[in-house]
């Protein structure tokens, strides 16, 4: 008996989700093809292009999105069966109120599992093509960006960059540059520096290690400060960043490492880091917040304020997950506080109405 209840709970529920989900990522999607389409015509990129580019970044969505699908979804299906009595019946029958609580986490856990799954493997690839597949399409064939493991690799001409790392400050950090004969294809020069700078419509190269490629052999110098005037803007480089937030949990450590190793600052990637760690208790303290809304005072208003209820709750916890975040950057707080802080607080919320409930 209470076997088939679950079942028909979780269909509910997971049906509710997924009509929510489906309505934002195309709300989300629409409007970022709206944004592309005023780079339609640059250099190669169409309409074609445009469309591929916001397909590639759906994973992401569906990713980032799910929390708030989850609230409003599991709202939507609860308030449903609330209005129809079946929850009364249910509960007629002998189902308590924590065996129904207990039956919308189990689904909810499950689409979680499926989400951060989704978030670790799909989203960081499609957001990387995505940026890739743009770039190429508007850079010319003599400038072109793309984004490896390895850093930002960049064509200007002969020269070939590489970038490991883009600073805070909006400098380049671990810079290679590669200068090939345009007959041979023979190497000409490398060129490494600690740090580059964009100055004046040119690049000031700091702690530069310069070598030539000669016939005799390999002539090499160590230079504080050298200038270097290229075609390559850094606005193009930063083009095809992908942000903290859009790495995946692999890849966000192995950059942490690299930047600890190198002397710079890891906060915003550990801050990162730990929000996607959170992320299975910010879905399911989404879920739960769901459940004494139905139960509770609201049991007998209509599906639109029960939307208006979960849109405020999702607005709100966004606003204080950004503040939580923007504070820990700035006062220099643990990022674990920071990126825990707003699911505890909101669960806390959610044991708090639930207790009344009960």
């Amino acid at each position: 008996m209470l076997t088939l209840l679950d079942r028909y709970i979780a269909r509910h529920v997971m049906e509710g989700i997924f009509i929510v989900l489906l309505v934002l990522v195309g709300l989300f999607t629409f409007f970022s093809f709206i944004e592309e389409v005023d780079d339609i015509g640059k250099a190669s990129y169409g309409l074609q292009q445009a469309i591929s580019y916001v397909l590639w970044q759906v994973p992401l969505q569906i990713y980032e999105l799910f929390p708030t699908s989850a609230l409003l979804g599991s709202l939507i299906a609860l308030g449903t069966l609330a209005n129809n009595s079946e929850l009364t019946v249910m509960r007629a029958s002998g189902m308590s109120i924590t065996r129904i609580a207990f039956s919308v986490l189990k689904v909810g856990l499950l689409l979680t599992l499926f989400a951060m799954l989704m978030g670790e493997t799909l989203a960081p690839y499609g957001e990387q093509q995505a940026r890739v597949m743009r770039s190429l399409a508007q850079s010319d064939q003599d400038r072109m960006v793309f984004q490896t493991r390895y850093g930002f690799w960049a064509r200007d001409g002969a020269d070939f960059i590489n970038i490991r790392a883009i600073l805070p400050d909006g400098g380049f950090s671990d810079i290679s540059l590669y200068r090939l004969q345009a007959d041979t294809l023979q190497p000409e020069m490398l060129i490494r520096a600690r740090t580059a700078y964009y100055e004046n419509e040119q690049w000031v190269l700091h702690e530069v290690t310069r070598n030539v490629f000669t016939e005799t052999g390999v002539q090499r110098e160590f230079l504080p400060h050298l200038a270097w005037t290229a075609l390559l803007n850094p606005d193009l480089v930063r083009m095809v960043v992908i942000r903290p937030n859009k790495l995946s949990s692999v890849g966000l450590y192995s950059y942490i490492t690299y930047l600890r190793h190198s002397g710079q600052q890891t906060q915003r990637y550990e801050l990162a880091l730990w929000q996607r760690l959170s992320y299975p208790l910010v879905s399911i303290t989404m879920i739960l917040l769901a459940i004494p809304f139905v139960f509770g005072s609201l049991r007998s208003v209509t599906v639109g304020q029960r939307i208006m209820v979960g849109a405020l709750l999702g607005i709100g916890f966004h606003m204080l997950n950004q503040a939580a975040a923007n504070m820990g950057l700035v006062y220099h707080f643990p990022p674990f506080i920071s990126a825990l802080l707003p699911p505890i607080l909101f669960i806390g919320l959610a044991f708090v109405l639930m207790r009344r409930v009960f």
